[in-house]
């Protein structure tokens, strides 16, 4: 993507956010002021999200630009440029009580996390993140709810024609990712900064080692402005904690949510997954710190904190959740991490799990959701896997992590929902070829082909966890795969893979008739049989958001409204 189009959504972000008088997770008390600025003649919410997609820098480009990448402190300097030419100035943002996060897995589940918590103290709020699984619109979020077509319409074009009339050449760069030299670090003051769980992902930006990752990511560390972070392996968290002593950054480890529950009911997640339960604790932590500095009262009784000796990190003080947290956390929403939707026969379960260690999370949730399940009725049970993978990913490696699932069919399909480019302009992406995302596909095809073949032993359910230290296999009902020459298929859209899947068996998918031999393929017609006659249907939807948001656009159609 663009320079511009990256910067170009995050000075929406904020005049959006501005006009409604909201924060970045947190009260109102600080704001910026609304410009009046009337709604642009003919121009609907479409039309503003195909201009914006021109921004896009098309593939070629992009290869040539990672190529010849320079020093990356320049696109923090060109973000105060597009801030300034947008109308705002960093001195406005330092006016904004922002909670900033970063992360590798984990952060979009932390800060809605903490959205929901303060906004069950009556708090108005603001939320922006990246990326989007249906609309746009749904990176900026006021009071846990997506801005209006309208309002992005509105704020779009205002900041489109004012960087349109200071138009200077300027170097294509990738959208920042989280970390020292992405463009939301033009935050200079935040309240409070949290770290999730660290990951390798987007090596060829952020380095090939957790440890230069965990530099990166310390980049968002203010002096004296306190941070948090969840437990990280050794070598990134003494990297963290140097980052932090280094500017004289307040760095505490987060204890685990099991610390906050003493004395108390269990804490209920609105996010299914054991995974979450991290998450959840960062943001109890990032909640109350920002309450207490904000002089809020009723933020949770504190206890003793004992020291840490992990690194010498401090563990950050536990206290009694309030009433407030504990409603906040059973009600967080975040669409696309650890979702069900349960329609007649078949159970969709979406997350959009894209590292390692996503995956092996995602993999636990699965199988225990699996476990936990009711059979209504004796007959076949069919596991269908529907994945894909972009950019510098090991697809070959997140694959392996999937494979104890023992999924009876592998289906494959590009992040375009369908063949025809005339569909919304939400989900286009100039960024890849057509040709790069089919050959992609192809080769996730080949890598689960090989997997399959390699496969030596029925009995994977009973291999050791998948994670050092982590709780035993769950042991399920043999279920025996069927062979690798009838188990995977590529489609060309996720619109095809989600028609052969259904079998016309989801009472809220219903699309029109497939083309005409398009389940032609001998693995297609014989596997349609094997759906159509099965008692129930667990489609497990992986390895990238981009594909979970696709699904979820033809699942749910009210998100595209």
């Amino acid at each position: 993507m663009s320079q511009a189009a990256s910067h170009l959504r995050a000075a929406l972000s904020l005049a959006a956010a501005s006009a409604r008088g909201a924060t970045t997770p947190g009260a109102a008390r600080r704001r910026l002021s609304a410009w009046p600025v009337p709604q642009e003649p003919s121009m609907e919410y479409q039309d503003a999200v195909r201009m914006l997609n021109t921004l896009q820098t098309n593939a070629g480009y992009l290869e040539q630009v990672k190529r010849q990448r320079g020093d990356p402190q320049t696109q923090l300097e060109a973000m105060e440029l597009y801030l300034a030419r947008s109308g705002l100035q960093v001195e406005d943002l330092d006016r904004l009580n922002i909670i900033h996060v970063t992360g590798t897995k984990g952060k979009g589940s932390t800060c809605a996390f903490t959205e929901c918590i303060l906004r069950n103290y009556g708090l108005k709020t603001g939320f922006f993140s990246s990326p989007h699984l249906v609309q746009v619109r749904e990176r900026i979020r006021i009071n846990g709810q997506p801005i209006s077509p309208e309002l992005f319409t509105k704020y779009f074009w205002r900041v489109y024609h004012r960087l349109e009339e200071t138009k200077v050449d300027l170097a294509v760069v990738e959208v920042g990712i989280g970390g020292a030299y992405d463009c939301t670090n033009i935050i200079r003051k935040p309240v409070v900064c949290g770290v999730s769980s660290l990951g390798i992902d987007h090596t060829s930006l952020l380095g090939d080692t957790l440890e230069k990752i965990a530099w990166q990511k310390g980049g968002i560390f203010k002096q004296g402005v306190p941070a948090f972070t969840v437990l990280q392996p050794e070598g990134p968290l003494a990297v963290l904690r140097d980052r932090a002593q280094q500017i004289s950054c307040p760095l505490y480890l987060c204890p685990p949510l099991e610390a906050l529950e003493e004395g108390g009911p269990p804490l209920m997640l609105g996010l299914e997954g054991e995974h979450q339960r991290s998450n959840a604790a960062l943001a109890l932590q990032l909640a109350h710190c920002w309450l207490q500095q904000q002089d809020h009262q009723g933020t949770g009784e504190l206890k003793a904190s004992r020291p840490s000796l992990l690194w010498q990190l401090p563990l950050a003080p536990t206290f009694q959740p309030t009433s407030h947290m504990r409603l906040g956390l059973r009600n967080t929403e975040w669409p696309g991490r650890t979702q069900v939707l349960r329609r007649g026969p078949l159970t969709w379960y979406l997350d959009g799990a894209h590292t390692s260690s996503s995956v092996q999370a995602c993999v636990r949730w699965f199988r225990q959701a699996l476990q936990g399940r009711q059979r209504l009725s004796a007959g076949p049970e069919v596991r269908v896997l529907l994945f894909n993978s972009t950019g510098d990913r090991d697809s070959a490696a997140l694959l392996k992590l999937l494979q104890p699932c023992q999924f009876d069919y592998a289906v494959f399909c590009p992040n375009l929902t369908e063949v025809s480019s005339t569909g919304s302009a939400d989900q286009q992406n100039f960024t890849v070829t057509l040709d790069q995302v089919l050959l992609r596909c192809l080769e996730h095809q080949q890598h689960w082909n090989c997997l399959d073949e390699e496969q030596a032993s029925p009995d994977l359910w009973s291999t050791p966890s998948l994670e050092p230290g982590g709780p035993a296999s769950l042991l399920l009902a043999p279920h025996p795969p069927h062979s690798c020459s009838a188990s995977s298929l590529v489609f060309s859209c996720i619109s095809h893979a989600l028609q052969w899947i259904s079998q016309g068996r989801d009472p809220v998918f219903q699309p029109p008739r497939p083309p005409r031999g398009l389940f032609a393929h001998p693995v297609a017609a014989s596997g349609a049989s094997v759906l159509q006659e099965a008692v129930a249907i667990h489609v497990l939807v992986t390895g990238s958001l981009h594909l979970v948001g696709g699904v979820l656009k033809l699942l749910e159609p009210s998100l595209s409204q």
